[in-house]
């Protein structure tokens, strides 16, 4: 990190291209003539961190110039909360959005910060613990999309459907990496300020901090007092106890994701270690150890040569996938039910350490809609007939939720048993019959039964093999199979 001192006047370097420095008041009348030019929105990506920061001030700056008059149009603030964010940074950005509200309000400005957040079927334990999607590793960024990207476009597509064409705000700049200046301007025309958006229709882009330097953001902040309050220098302090940069808002897949930048969810297995995390720890936060812990354990199912210990033979489509040159290497399917349980058991287990030791005693690492949606998931998809998880919450947290009762009969332990045993003696497919019982029940009360023949179908065309029977056909062995496949079988 540099010298992170104020400097002696705010001459941050804006330029048409690197190296050409403008004055901070031609910026400034840059963002007003942008802004005041047509009556599209502006919606700005802000992450908390020390670019977007930079962005939001800027702009606030600029058109606190401008008579009340010529400032009407909205300018949104997004926040993207993934629902797994680091516990320190989202206080930290809810304090910030609550200001920026509470000012924008009292002054006559033209600003609205929100958070998104993404739907229930696409949170991060939704998909983990309820479908069993493994951790996220390199090849294999599940998360992403469902976290990040779908719903700060669903935020932008809204605003477009209501205004048909929105300004979207990001702090990202070209010294970043070569990548990024090279992405910037691709989809520019030469000596144009705004860009087409490369995936949104009706969606342009505008990077005011586009040619400053990382020295150049910080002078700014610490030079420039914060219109809505806040005092810059918690986030200086933000960055040294993290030790790390910031998650840009990813609106698409040119956007990179966070990957060695840590100012982003805390469940991040696609970096080797969460050195945020640690140096959080280090500067006396101990309360985050659970999340570390977890976070470690769950990155370390991602070892080619075990994931036959914590991930089904058949894929979520009921296929056994091989390949290699010998056929004799797996594409391995979703996380085990059973395996699915204990991720759930030490993530309860974390959350009553961190409400016990950290500074709130109400702290959700999953929320009670997600458990609801799990459950249903584990009963409906996954043959739970035991209804493992409220038990499994019971055990942990010693008391017990508002469990949606079923309209039928569930099936339970007991006729798992004895279902199990009649199979054995009749040398049929537990798991066949299991599912075939359970959309006979899915079915009942219906009048028409349209399509049952298709969902039967489905269910006798799966591979019913056991784990044993293909790994004895194929010849596998873990040693042999310790090399990753590409993303794209990898992902359903």
């Amino acid at each position: 990190m540099p010298d992170l001192e104020p400097r002696s006047s705010p001459s941050v370097g804006i330029a048409s291209k690197p190296g050409e420095q403008r004055p901070l008041p031609e910026l400034e009348n840059e963002i007003r003539t942008v802004y005041t030019a047509d009556d599209r929105p502006w919606v700005i990506g802000y992450s908390g961190g020390k670019d977007s920061t930079t962005a939001l001030q800027l702009i606030w700056s600029a058109l606190s110039k401008l008579p009340p008059e010529s400032r009407q149009k909205t300018v949104y603030v997004i926040a993207s909360d993934t629902l797994v964010e680091t516990p320190v940074i989202v206080s930290y950005i809810d304090k910030t959005l609550d200001r920026i509200n509470e000012v924008a309000s009292r002054t006559g400005m033209p600003f609205k910060a929100e958070k998104v957040r993404p739907r229930l079927q696409d949170t991060f334990w939704v998909n983990m613990i309820g479908k069993g999607y493994p951790a996220p590793y390199r090849r294999f960024r599940w998360c992403t999309d469902r976290l990040k990207i779908q719903p700060a476009n669903r935020f932008i597509e809204e605003q477009v459907n209501r205004h048909g064409e929105v300004i979207l705000v990001l702090g990202v700049r070209r010294s970043e990496s070569a990548t990024r200046a090279q992405v910037m301007s691709l989809h520019r025309t030469p000596g144009e300020i705004l860009s087409r958006h490369t995936v949104l229709r009706s969606a342009w882009v505008y990077s005011p901090i586009e040619h400053f330097s990382t020295d150049d953001v910080w002078s700014y902040l610490l030079s420039i007092p914060s219109p809505w309050g806040a005092n810059n220098r918690d986030l200086v302090t933000l960055y040294r106890n993290a030790q790390a940069g910031e998650c840009p808002l990813v609106v698409d897949t040119t956007t990179p994701s966070c990957g060695g930048s840590r100012f982003g969810c805390w469940t991040c297995t696609v970096v080797q270690r969460d050195k945020s995390m640690e140096a959080m720890i280090d500067s006396g936060q101990e309360w985050l150890e659970p999340l570390l812990e977890l976070r470690d354990w769950l990155a370390s199912t991602a070892e080619p040569s075990r994931k036959h210990e914590f991930r089904e033979v058949r894929r979520r489509d009921g296929r056994v996938r091989i390949w290699g040159p010998d056929q004799n290497k797996i594409v391995w399917g979703p996380y085990k039910l059973s395996f699915r349980r204990e991720i759930l058991r030490r993530l309860l287990s974390a959350q009553m350490r961190v409400r016990q030791n950290g500074p709130d005693p109400e702290a959700a690492l999953i929320s009670v809609d997600e458990l609801h949606e799990i459950r249903r998931m584990w009963r409906t998809e996954e043959g739970d007939w035991e209804d493992a998880l409220p038990e499994v919450y019971r055990d942990v947290v010693g008391g017990d939720l508002d469990w949606v009762g079923e309209d039928t009969t569930g099936s339970r332990a007991l006729d798992r048993r004895v279902l199990e045993e009649v199979c054995a003696e009749l040398e049929v497919k537990a798991p066949l019959l299991r599912e075939l019982i359970d959309l006979e029940r899915d079915l009942q009360g219906l009048g028409r039964r349209a399509s049952v023949h298709e969902r039967i179908d489905r269910i006798l065309s799966k591979d019913w093999r056991s784990a044993a029977e293909v790994f004895e056909e194929i010849g596998w062995r873990a040693e042999t199979d310790a090399d990753e496949i590409d993303e794209e079988i990898d992902a359903n």
